[in-house]
């Protein structure tokens, strides 16, 4: 099998992936994580020693203009928002993989090309 014929295979593979991703409409940038917090009160369980910090608390956090926005989740929406993050992610792999198959092609060609130009050319009389 050519690499040609090998690198189509596997486009076709990430696109049928990729549209079975799509479908769903559930992608969801960012990350979500379990905050732990302390008060300001005194004589509150969270300042005593050991700690009893609140919590937890459900955080969702992306960047946005160089700007990173943050919203409150509860217990519920972390679980199935994280579902959508993951999906997220594949997309991403699976773009790095399209883009990886697309250099391999670019130098291919480079190298075709190059062994053309480097033979002798034919003068016509």
């Amino acid at each position: 099998m050519s690499l040609d014929q090998t690198a189509r295979e596997e486009a076709r593979r990430i696109a049928r992936e990729l549209s079975s991703i799509a479908r769903t409409g559930k992608v969801l940038p960012g990350s979500i994580q379990e905050r732990l917090t302390r008060c300001g009160r005194t004589g509150c369980a969270c300042q005593a020693d050991p700690p009893r910090p609140h919590g937890p608390y459900w955080q969702w956090t992306r960047k946005l203009n160089k700007k990173t926005i943050s919203r409150w989740l509860s217990a519920k929406h972390a679980t199935d928002y994280q579902h959508w993050i993951d999906n997220d992610r594949r997309i991403r792999e699976l773009l790095a993989r399209l883009e990886t198959i697309g250099i391999a092609s670019l130098e291919a060609d480079r190298l075709t090309t190059r062994e053309r130009h480097s033979q002798p050319a034919q003068r016509h009389r």
